[in-house]
């Protein structure tokens, strides 16, 4: 998969040693949990005597988010963030959090197939393509603005780069951009178009996966373990080197084995598969299947090093195995315990809005640089000694600000969200009922 580099300071390799960079990881729509319990025939019992009050039946409880699932989601989110701005290759191996995101997006997928398979995959790709179209009608003007023509610097015929474009309209293969666009003294540095348009990778590989998903759910629940170590034995042969597949075809034939066992984990999550699985075989398995990975990173190291995302096998398995372990345990909380509680609208909000948070998180990594670089032009700055502070602190000033502009976007385009989901617009959707909401259920209840 792709080079981890700071999605700030330079430009990232794309997933599978694509030429285009990517932010490899981002987002599904959100689960909802089953009833707590199913509703079942109660046995016959004797009849209540006329003079006895018979009991009044109890409500059954409404089927609520699964807020593990929803702490996990929010994790991954702000995983990608720091991981593209820091560019740590360590975190790919701390949380791998694509593998855990198709999961969770399998899992939900399968819920959902109950439903007949064309409407429900007309209804996901519906959820996807408004904000994309929102991001893509900001990032081509901006290109456009700037001088690009798609015609020009290429290999392709003029009319199949024209063709091309139409990536951003609906992700069926990698868009075209620029790979410098502007100057490195710019209010944006010369790459940002790389890694603006890198980050749509991942509605390409989650528009195949949606779109196969019934066709993989009919035979995960004939044949559960060969679909779900198929994939994996794809990407020893396609993500090794061994078998080689030229251009973005196989870029994205590559993403589709590392990730299709974690989606199809998400199938087995839902199917009570996993459940059925002693605890302590499951854990020690993936524990084996995760060393394989370390094993097999160790001797195919990336230009970055530990970086999975470089390393296709090694990123398969120790996501398969890493997920397995989080689905094994998953509590299923209705609410968040503990001290997790206070964080339970920054995960709502998160949740709510993670299309969002994925598709612009690389741009505004970027356009915190032109911010901070005006702090140089104070009085104060002048002094050498805070000139070495304002240097040496850089990354993390750019990391306390990346997430009001995150902020500041998901007021300005987050509402596309509600609309390609068919609800009323919301501004913040953190959790938190509007004033005028309440009232009108009060004044509900009072009639």
């Amino acid at each position: 998969m792709g080079t981890g580099a700071t999605g700030a300071t330079g430009a990232q390799a794309g997933p599978s040693g694509s030429a285009w960079t990517t932010a490899p990881y981002a987002v599904p729509q959100q689960r909802t949990t089953e009833p707590v319990q199913e509703l079942v025939p109660e046995p016959e019992r004797a009849p209540t005597p006329p003079t006895a009050a018979a009991p009044a039946p109890k409500k059954q409880a409404k089927p609520g988010r699964d807020r593990y699932l929803d702490l996990l989601r929010s994790i991954a989110l702000v995983r990608v963030v720091v991981y593209h701005l820091f560019g740590w290759a360590w975190l790919t191996v701390l949380f791998p959090s694509m593998g855990v995101m198709f999961a969770l997006a399998g899992s939900l997928m399968a819920r959902s197939l109950n439903r007949p398979a064309w409407g429900v995959i007309r209804g996901r790709i519906r959820r996807l393509l408004p904000p994309l179209w929102a991001f893509s009608a900001v990032v081509l003007a901006l290109m456009f603005a700037g001088g690009w023509n798609p015609t020009k610097n290429t290999e392709d015929s003029p009319a199949w780069a024209l063709l091309e474009l139409f990536n951003y309209i609906v992700p069926i293969g990698a868009p075209p951009f620029p790979w410098h666009i502007g100057s490195k003294s710019g209010l944006l540095e010369d790459t940002w178009a790389v890694q603006a348009a890198g980050v749509l990778w991942y509605l390409r590989a989650y528009l195949w996966f949606v779109v196969a998903s019934p066709l993989l759910l009919w035979a995960f629940r004939r044949a559960p373990w060969p679909t779900l170590l198929a994939p994996l034995g794809l990407t020893a042969v396609v993500g090794t080197g061994l078998v080689s597949i030229p251009g973005e075809t196989g870029n994205a034939v590559t993403d589709f084995a590392v990730y299709g066992s974690c989606w199809v984990l998400g199938f087995a999550h839902h199917e009570g598969f996993l459940a059925k699985i002693p605890r302590y075989v499951a854990v020690s398995s993936s524990a084996l299947v995760m060393a394989f990975g370390l094993w097999w990173a160790s001797g195919h190291l990336g230009p970055d090093g530990w970086d999975l995302n470089d390393i296709p096998l090694a990123q398969a398995t120790w996501s398969f195995g890493f997920v397995v372990i989080l689905l094994q345990y998953s509590p299923s909380w209705q609410e968040l315990p503990g001290r997790l509680a206070k964080w339970d609208k920054l995960v709502t909000l998160s949740n709510n809005r993670a299309v969002t948070i994925y598709l612009w998180h690389n741009l505004l990594i970027m356009a915190t640089v032109p911010i901070l670089d005006r702090l140089y032009d104070l009085p104060f700055m002048e002094n050498e000694r805070a000139t070495a502070a304002l240097d040496s602190t850089y990354m993390i000033w750019m990391f306390f600000l990346v997430w009001p502009l995150i902020g500041l976007m998901i007021a300005a385009v987050g509402w596309v969200e509600d609309l390609a989901a068919k609800r009323s617009p919301r501004l913040w959707p953190n959790g938190t009922k509007s004033p005028r909401r309440r009232s009108s259920r009060a004044g509900h209840r009072a009639k």
